[in-house]
C-alpha cells in the first residue's frame, strides 16, 4: 500500500493585469467627470460660500457671456427670442428648471431678462455659482 501524501497543485489567480485595466477605467471616469454638463457655455462664474449642486432632473441651461450674448443649451439666442426658445423646451418638460449661467461682469438688467422669462412661464430659475476657495 502506498501511504504517502500526495502533493496537490496550488491554485493562483494572477491579478497583475487587472491593475492596468483599473487604472485606465479610473482615468476614463476622471476625464468624463470633467465634462459632466456639455450644454454649458464656459464662463467665469461668480463665487458663493453657500452654493450647492443643482439636483433638477429636467433642466435647460441659459447662459449670458461677457459680450451679453444669450445661449439656450449652447444655441445662440437674442434677448427677444429667449422666451420662445425656452418655451420650446417647456413643451417637452412642463415642470423643468432653468439653470442660469452668467459671467461675472454682466449687468443686472441683462440677468433680469432671464428672470422675467422664468416668471412669465412660471418656471423655477437657479443661478449657477462657483464655490469659494
Amino acid at each position: 500500500m502506498n501511504l504517502r501524501k500526495r502533493t496537490k497543485g496550488s491554485v493562483e489567480v494572477h491579478t497583475s493585469a487587472l491593475n492596468d485595466i483599473m487604472f485606465f477605467l479610473m482615468l476614463f471616469f476622471l476625464l468624463a467627470s470633467a465634462v459632466v454638463n456639455p450644454q454649458v457655455v464656459k464662463l467665469l462664474l461668480p463665487q458663493s460660500s453657500s452654493g450647492q449642486q443643482s439636483t433638477a432632473k429636467k433642466a435647460v441651461t441659459v447662459s449670458i457671456d461677457e459680450n451679453l450674448n444669450y445661449f439656450v443649451d449652447k444655441k445662440p439666442a437674442t434677448a427677444e427670442s429667449l422666451q420662445s426658445a425656452v418655451e420650446a423646451y417647456q413643451k417637452l418638460a412642463p415642470d423643468m428648471t432653468i439653470i442660469l449661467y452668467v459671467a461675472k461682469n454682466v449687468p443686472a438688467e441683462n440677468i433680469m431678462v432671464a428672470y422675467d422669462v422664468a416668471n412669465k412661464l412660471k418656471l423655477k430659475l437657479v443661478l449657477a455659482v462657483e464655490p469659494k476657495k
